[in-house]
């Protein structure tokens, strides 16, 4: 029946995205109203605000388990723009025992050991399924009522939350002695309107939010942190690709050279965080820039990054609120702890945002501290959320799953490392894949890549 399910809708406080949280509830209500079934419970992450790591689900667990344990069958959560057809849906998870452990989704998986999943199952990494959120995924309440007694004696082992599709995934698995995910073909993210989704239970077509015209190229200030001894090698490749695309743009430096030129803050470089120069790189936003213009985006010297894409992505939000926004990340969200923008994705910051950061005198506790780190605890204290979008990447395209990123339009990717950074920007990131590029056309294949 459909009032054993409990939906729950994986949504931001931040106004745009709630917004659609929102409609996604009334659509999924309105369904069950024209099916002349009983409502079915639809749960807004959000919402759900005892919790600052909510987002990261399996804090919930024992909430979902005391609260739904007798009367559900399923939890099925999904993302703001899954579109779910909820007499298929229906259809579908009737075909799965309620009464036994089941974790079903979309398998992703790595074709090769990446990073971002602390190289597990670097044998074959292959073997190892995870869920694709945006196509929904679900959990047959016996599961859930496992898994909440699981946490309460074995709690989450790392204090990061990296990856949280594979994170879950491992955790449910329990090295082996709990259940593998099982894949069902009809949670899909093809688009809606496709011919091959009349099979499909859930749909996915929001490749790249637009609501309305592009922000101007002047709305956007970009800044750029490099130091000395990567003006040679990383500063020509961002003036290769993406440079062009900011009509504003200042590299800041521990060296002054005028032939690029860079800014030096009077941060001394360190080779750890970098927090002393960013909160420099903000009070310098602040005070000198045009305070009509709206947007702060800090990048690494090797972040490669669509202005393009970001311009048509900021026309989503109000630069009035104090928006925050990038890859989020997560620290010891277990027990309280925070939840932070991660640098390398690329950082983007409302004027309102930073305003509100340096009005309230919140700054590094060493001028070497990880400054995306900070940044978040500091934000957390203030009580801003950070504002996540899957379109910023903290490493390189290989480092995701082919699937994974064949319903995004990415606005980042991070790392030269082992890759031809020039070739990553224009097969993935420039405005369209055939660009030209020292006058001759060039389109890449990004299955080379």
């Amino acid at each position: 029946e459909l009032r054993e399910i409990v939906f729950v809708i994986q949504s931001q406080s931040n106004s745009f995205h709630s917004k659609r949280a929102e409609e996604l509830k009334r659509d999924l209500l309105k369904q069950a109203v024209d099916l002349g079934k009983e409502l079915p419970t639809v749960l807004l992450i959000h919402q759900i605000d005892r919790h600052e790591g909510a987002w990261t689900i399996l804090p919930l667990m024992r909430d979902f388990s005391v609260t739904y344990g007798r009367n559900s069958s399923w939890i099925f959560f999904c993302e703001e723009d899954t579109r779910v057809q909820v007499v298929k849906l229906l259809e579908t998870l009737k075909r799965f025992d309620k009464s036994k452990e089941w974790f079903l989704g979309k398998a992703l998986y790595d074709e090769e050991s990446t990073i971002i999943h602390h190289y597990a199952f670097a044998e074959n990494p292959t073997v190892f399924k995870f869920p694709d959120f945006a196509a929904g995924w679900a959990l047959s309440i016996p599961l859930v009522n496992k898994l909440a007694k699981n946490l309460k004696s074995e709690p989450l082992k790392s204090d990061f939350t990296i990856d949280l599709k594979h994170e879950i995934a491992l955790y449910i698995w329990q090295k082996g002695e709990g259940p593998h995910l099982t894949p069902v073909p009809e949670f899909c993210t093809g688009d809606v309107n496709s011919y091959k989704a009349d099979h499909c239970a859930t749909t996915f077509s929001n490749f790249l939010p637009l609501c309305g015209e592009p922000v101007n190229k002047e709305d956007v200030f970009v800044a750029v942190k490099t130091c000395r001894k990567f003006h040679g090698d990383r500063i020509p490749v961002v003036k290769q690709t993406w440079e062009r695309e900011a009509a504003l743009i200042e590299y800041y430096s521990d060296y002054a050279d005028i032939s690029i030129p860079t800014i030096d803050l009077g941060v001394p470089n360190t080779d750890r965080g970098h927090c002393g120069k960013t909160f420099a790189i903000l009070e310098r936003f602040l005070n000198h820039t045009s305070p009509r213009t709206p947007w702060l985006v800090v990048v690494d010297d090797d972040t490669l990054i669509s202005i393009f894409r970001l311009r048509k992505l900021l026309s989503c939000y109000d630069p009035n609120e104090p928006v925050f926004l990038g890859e989020r990340y997560g620290y010891g969200l277990g027990t309280g702890g925070y939840s932070y923008i991660t640098g390398g994705g690329g950082m983007v910051f409302s004027r309102t945002a930073v305003q509100k950061l340096l009005a309230s005198k919140c700054r590094c506790y060493s001028m070497d501290a990880p400054d995306d780190m900070v940044l978040g605890m500091c934000f957390s204290g203030l009580g801003i959320p950070i504002t996540h979008s899957p379109l910023f990447h903290q490493a390189r395209p290989m480092d995701y799953p082919k699937d994974y990123l064949s319903h995004q339009i990415p606005v980042s990717f991070h790392k030269h490392w082992n890759i031809d950074p020039v070739k990553v920007y224009f097969t993935w990131l420039a405005p369209n894949t055939e660009e030209s590029h020292n006058g001759k056309k060039v389109g890449y294949n990004r299955e080379d890549l």
